[in-house]
């Protein structure tokens, strides 16, 4: 019935959207999404710069039945920063670092904020929108996030900020333009994100759950991801924005041989010593992020949103607050 109705909805924007073709794109400023990138090429020499700042407040665990099951309330405070750079007319590149500061419960805060894992990115512009045209921009990414967080041998849980995996990722992005009854302009994404990560070597203490004392290796497992975000242009300035997204993930295991008698958290169980094995199993969680814009130029845009996860298997739930500037220089 979702699927039908989406379906209905589209067909009906583009029924509508040969009435207002004459409105120009240039009524509405964006700043994007809360969580959907642009498939837009930088224009050669000009760059996107935009930080986030961000809150993820997890309150809720899901089991393997999709069952929620309240818990104590933790944070993670962090940022990331889209640091991108037009390099041709088909091509955009560029780096997001991530920093994190971890206030788990149980358990002591992370001992100070820290670098987490960085992702290198290039965009391959496949075809571009244009006015009366039916094609979408249409982008290829391809992303490599390297092993910058510390996630192993950790004096303290909250210090682990990284995967410690190469994770590469190949992505296909999209964007259109509707025009409704209105006048008014919608503009949609949907950007489709497959990632493979590297094994891992792991000792003592790391974000995998293993205890010091622990020598062997993980192994997580490939995740995908789809991300649909509409954009509704309430004046040129301000903008409702949503996003919905689903993300699976595959089995991590985790492999190794625990030595001696570890020491861990008072709400964790020590392992016993000898060889010593563990799964994640598959999991998954759909989330939603309703945001507003506002954008003081067509280079310049504030967006404040929130990134809800309370539907989900094997995974956390969450409420992430999240700010962001959007500059295009």
């Amino acid at each position: 019935m979702r699927r039908g109705l989406l379906l209905g909805l589209l067909l009906a924007m583009r029924l509508t959207r040969a009435a207002a073709e004459d409105e120009s794109r240039e009524d509405a400023w964006w700043t994007g999404p809360m969580l959907a990138p642009s498939p837009a090429v930088l224009p050669p020499g000009h760059a996107l710069i935009e930080p986030y700042l961000f809150d993820e407040v997890s309150n809720a665990s899901f089991d393997a039945s999709g069952s929620r099951h309240s818990g104590p309330y933790e944070h993670t405070l962090g940022s990331q920063t889209y640091m991108l750079f037009g390099l041709t007319d088909d091509i955009t590149a560029g780096l997001i670092p991530r920093f994190a500061y971890n206030e788990p419960a149980g358990g002591p805060n992370s001992s100070a904020p820290a670098v987490g894992d960085v992702t290198l990115q290039a965009g391959f512009g496949i075809t571009q929108y244009s006015d009366g045209s039916r094609m979408p921009a249409l982008s290829l990414i391809v992303q490599e996030t390297l092993p910058t967080g510390r996630y192993d041998a950790l004096a303290r849980a909250s210090d682990g900020l990284g995967a410690g995996a190469y994770t590469s990722a190949l992505a296909l992005y999209s964007q259109d333009y509707f025009w409704l009854p209105n006048g008014r302009i919608l503009r949609l994404r949907l950007d489709l994100t497959y990632a493979v990560s590297s094994s891992v070597r792991l000792h003592d203490l790391s974000v995998y759950g293993t205890a010091n004392g622990f020598s062997g290796h993980a192994r997580p497992g490939d995740s995908f991801t789809a991300d649909w975000a509409a954009e509704y242009s309430l004046t040129r300035n301000w903008v409702l924005a949503l996003d919905v997204v689903y993300q699976g993930n595959g089995d991590t295991a985790v492999e190794g041989v625990q030595a001696g008698t570890a020491v861990m958290p008072p709400t964790l169980v020590a392992p016993p010593p000898g060889a010593y094995a563990s799964h994640s199993g598959s999991s998954h969680s759909v989330a939603f992020a309703p945001a507003v814009e506002y954008n003081f130029s067509s280079a310049v845009g504030l967006l404040l949103g929130v990134r809800i996860i309370q539907i989900g298997r094997n995974t956390q739930g969450s409420v992430t607050p999240a700010l962001a500037l959007n500059m295009v220089l």
